[in-house]
């Protein structure tokens, strides 16, 4: 049931309740363990369906990456005890086929994936001295497993009574916290100040006009010989988020802090060899970061799931098929409506054993523009809204192929 209700709540740029907004960078503990579990997720899928021409149950969703130990130092340092990534969940590993019982290497996929993953996060992190990777998938439920049969009819039945939610669009504080960490987490930015390493978290609020974004930057080692040199990076960083700020959200007062936790004349720094924190003690695990929206946004007017996508398989988990089509209804409908919708809210909860394209319930909240037909935006929401729940095929394999959004 699709359902369209008029929003009575003042659009977020215009309310006086603080905004507060969170980005995870690529190089986060929390976002590595993310795509790695996605990663695995997606790699068993082209597998599956290249050998046995479908997609069979996996769920890959409490992976961890367990931090290191290790001595940084201006100029360098040591690694004394390596990270280690743990991937946890449900694979199916073997299948009868054709009189013979297949073995499918799970261990393997998982495996190559995580070091790959890590191979084009980090500049600095040796995928082989730096990490070790090991597995613990063991096959599903039958429950589960059975309500995963039917994978091959047009729209597969729910796994769960779960949901999942989407806005759209962001806030001035919500683009310039997300475009900070890819702008920080960019090459352009990495040749002009090799010194920053990819484990940067944006956290930011919004206070009428200020917007305030507080930013820890790994700096990696190698590049700084000295304080002086420590000192010179974090103004870089901090000068090209100004910078940005500037084309983002120009009309907004923003101010920036970068490392604010450093205590220079007591030698606490956030320096690392390898860029991560990860290096050093700090854990990551599947769920804690980033929504399928790219943002943590625990502000009243935001829906928020704790729903973690990363590694749920993406043929019957409603938990993370509805979180991605949540986003993919509102910002469509708000792109449809043309002006006439302030904003759009979406939220899309499941029953086990039911068809995904037919949600137990839809619920659509709008805030249309001033003299707008709400009659006319309650129509085009639904058949919009209809449209990408049927179009469950399409988005299964975009899922598979990593063209959307996950952490």
């Amino acid at each position: 049931m699709l359902k369209v209700s008029r929003s009575n709540r003042l659009p977020v740029e215009k309310s006086n309740t603080p905004e507060m907004v969170e980005r995870k960078g690529k190089g986060h503990p929390d976002s590595v363990a993310d795509e790695c579990a996605e990663e695995i997720s997606r790699r068993l899928s082209l597998y599956y369906q290249e050998k046995f021409g479908q997609v069979f149950h996996h769920n890959v969703d409490k992976l961890a990456l367990i931090g290191g130990v290790a001595i940084p130092e201006f100029g360098g340092g040591e690694i004394i005890e390596p990270m280690k990534i743990l991937a946890i969940g449900r694979a199916t590993d073997q299948v009868f086929l054709g009189g013979k019982l297949r073995k499918i290497p799970i261990g393997t996929i998982s495996i190559k994936s995580c070091r790959d993953v890590i191979i084009r996060t980090f500049r600095e992190v040796d995928p082989n001295l730096h990490c070790q990777y090991d597995y613990a998938l063991r096959p599903g439920s039958v429950d589960l497993v059975g309500v995963f049969e039917g994978y091959n009819t047009a729209i597969p039945l729910a796994n769960d009574t779960s949901f999942g939610v989407g806005f759209a669009p962001y806030s001035d504080a919500e683009k310039i916290t997300l475009e900070t960490e890819l702008f920080l987490n960019s090459k352009e930015f990495k040749d002009k100040c090799p010194a920053s390493g990819e484990d940067i978290k944006v956290m930011t609020n919004r206070i009428g006009k200020d917007i305030n974004l507080t930013v820890c930057n790994a700096i990696i080692s190698k590049y700084v010989k000295d304080k002086a040199e420590y000192v010179n990076t974090i103004n870089t960083i901090q000068n090209a988020i100004l910078d940005l700020a500037v084309k983002i959200v120009p009309d907004k007062n923003v101010n920036v802090g970068v490392n604010v936790g450093d205590l220079l004349d007591k030698d606490v720094m956030f320096l690392t060899i390898t860029g991560t924190s990860a290096e050093n003690g700090d854990d990551g695990i599947v769920g804690r970061g980033n929504r399928t929206s790219g943002l943590i946004t625990p502000t009243h007017c935001r829906p928020q799931s704790l729903e973690a996508a990363a590694g749920k398989n993406p043929i019957n988990h409603v938990g993370k098929i509805y979180s991605i089509m949540a986003q993919l209804i509102s910002k469509k409908i708000y792109q449809e409506a043309k002006g006439d919708a302030i904003e759009v809210y979406v939220r899309l909860q499941s029953q086990i054993g039911h068809p995904i394209n037919k949600p137990w319930l839809g619920d659509i909240e709008i805030i249309p523009s001033h003299n707008t037909n709400f009659a006319s935006l309650e129509r085009l929401a639904i058949e919009t809204a209809q449209f990408i729940l049927n179009d469950y095929l399409g988005i299964r394999d975009q899922i598979i192929n990593g063209h959307h959004q996950i952490w």
